[in-house]
């Protein structure tokens, strides 16, 4: 078997590792339990049929669980992923969705192959303060979905006895979560509070709402299926998009949610192997009737909160999931919602990163902007990869306007009359003007030095800088010396035939700029 196969199945079955396999099948039962409800829900709004969301679920969960980047990440049928696609269920059918699936996991294999992965680390910690709290609203105000139902074909909030049955259930689930681990962590409380609110419905005979006014979860195995659609360039332009954004869309929020457990479990996970696992997982399911997803930050909090840090409970609620379809549902579609929704509640809770209030007096006005914002788009679109994009670019020209701000220089005369100026800061294009501000080639002597000792010039931008300066002083018969560039410096330089760089020794030795330097060709 070859290594990168073998390494899962080490984790899952070397009995030298420390894992608690309790407490992992435990886990995973309780990550099955919420993840199915989700799953369907999603499929539903997007007008899949109901399976294709629970076949999601079972594929993204096996086998991201087994081959993906870190233990403890839960993927499963997302609806950041299935968003993507409800436009082209609508203008095309679902066919094509299945296509544009298999395509959006070529595409995340590929980022992942090339090893673009590691780009999740410029998310800046205010993006991911955005993202995370961001992410706690939705899934809390989702919750509330479950406090209507339809009359007359209309949607509208429950009243009477109906509301305060919900209530009082959803308010048990939340109570047990709570008081349980004070008494005991031996079993998840999460999973304690869902068999003990569903034996209370299931005893008393209770008429509320359960998983299968959602939808049916009886099937079979995933079947397999290639998708009916033209093998023709107009077909690549129909789903090619579709597949970029939720490729694009799953990586981010899967990105995000490994940094997120990394995090938590003060341990390392692989992105690169997690963007190939999750490109793999959606590939198959293009191929055996699934809708497609990504790891889901909300599962991937219960499995954490129920102690799972093995690979183990990933598998176990995956094959829990497939059960369920092949033998269990009559059971599962009577488990009341208002269980599921009060742990899914509690997850809003703990998702959300209330250090933020802590620490909002000490941030930069810039960070609680970006953050607030980061929040608010994904509230409003429920597009978590476009937050994250407008918060990182944001960042991004934040940090460029204040580094601009920063380069300044040194400047004296020494003993032989020649001026020296003694640059800090980046060179780059947002420094240039500022740069170029700081020289003086009229009053300056015939003889000047430029010292990049505590600067770099970074991109093209600086290096055209540099050549207008040059010109300025030689138009004037002045000669202009460049001294301690870096190497990376240099190189960018080395096709500016006007400008000699100079040794960076400690003790370089100057050369006028038109003096031909042998380190340059």
């Amino acid at each position: 078997m070859k290594p990168y196969l073998q390494k899962p199945f080490i984790q899952l079955f070397d009995f030298s590792k420390k894992i608690n396999y309790k407490t992992e099948i435990l886990a995973g039962l309780t990550v099955a339990m919420t993840m199915m409800p989700e799953s369907l829900s999603f499929a539903i709004l997007a007008g899949f049929p109901p399976l294709t969301g629970l076949y999601a679920a079972f594929i993204m969960g096996l086998v991201t669980a087994v081959f993906g980047g870190r233990p403890g990440l839960i993927s499963g049928g997302a609806g950041a992923t299935v968003i993507v696609l409800i436009a082209l269920m609508r203008s095309h059918g679902l066919d094509y969705v299945f296509a544009a699936v298999i395509l959006a996991g070529v595409f995340q294999i590929s980022v992942g192959l090339f090893k673009l992965g590691k780009f999740v680390r410029l998310v800046p910690q205010p993006v991911m303060f955005g993202f995370v709290n961001g992410l706690a609203i939705i899934i809390f105000m989702a919750q509330l979905e479950q406090f209507k139902t339809v009359i007359n074909g209309e949607m509208v909030w429950l009243s009477g006895t109906a509301l305060y049955l919900m209530a009082g259930l959803v308010a048990l689930t939340i109570a047990i979560v709570l008081v349980l681990p004070k008494f005991t962590k031996a079993i998840p409380a999460s999973l304690v509070a869902i068999i003990v609110v569903f034996l209370i419905v299931l005893g008393f005979h209770i008429d509320t709402k359960n998983v299968g006014d959602i939808a049916a979860v009886s099937g079979g195995f995933p079947p397999f299926h290639i998708p009916q659609v033209p093998f023709t360039l107009e077909t690549l332009q129909i789903i090619l998009p579709y597949a970029l954004i939720m490729g694009a869309v799953g990586l981010t929020e899967g990105l995000l949610t490994l940094n997120l457990v990394d995090e938590i479990t003060e341990s390392k996970g692989d992105s690169n192997r997690e963007c190939i696992a999750q490109g793999s997982a959606n590939i198959l399911n293009g191929f055996f009737f699934g809708m497609g997803g990504c790891p889901m930050i909300a599962q991937t909090l219960v499995n954490l909160s129920a102690g799972a840090r093995a690979r183990l409970s990933g598998i176990i609620a995956a094959i829990t999931i497939l059960v369920i379809i092949l033998f269990g549902a009559p059971l599962i579609e009577k488990v009341p919602m208002a269980a599921l929704t009060g742990v899914m509640i509690m997850v809003a809770i703990g998702t959300f990163e209330w250090m933020s209030f802590k620490v909002i007096n000490k941030m930069p006005g810039k960070d609680i902007f970006v953050g607030m914002l980061v929040a608010g788009i994904t509230v409003w679109l429920h597009n978590l990869a476009l937050a994250v994009l407008i918060g990182v670019i944001l960042s991004a020209l934040m940090f460029a306007w204040e580094s601009a701000k920063r380069i300044r220089a040194k400047k004296y005369i020494d003993e032989n009359g020649a001026k020296h100026y003694e640059i800090y800061g980046p060179l780059f294009f947002g420094s240039t003007h500022n740069f170029l501000e700081k020289f003086e080639p009229a009053e300056d002597p015939e003889v000047v030095f430029i010292n990049f000792k505590d600067s770099r010039i970074a991109d093209m931008s600086g290096i055209d800088a540099i050549n207008k300066l040059t010109e300025r002083y030689r138009k004037i018969g002045k000669t202009l010396h460049l001294t301690h560039l870096s190497e990376d410096c240099r190189k960018l330089l080395k096709d500016a035939a006007a400008i000699i760089v100079v040794n960076i020794q400690e003790d370089p030795t100057y050369r006028v700029a038109t003096e031909k330097d042998p380190a340059v060709s």
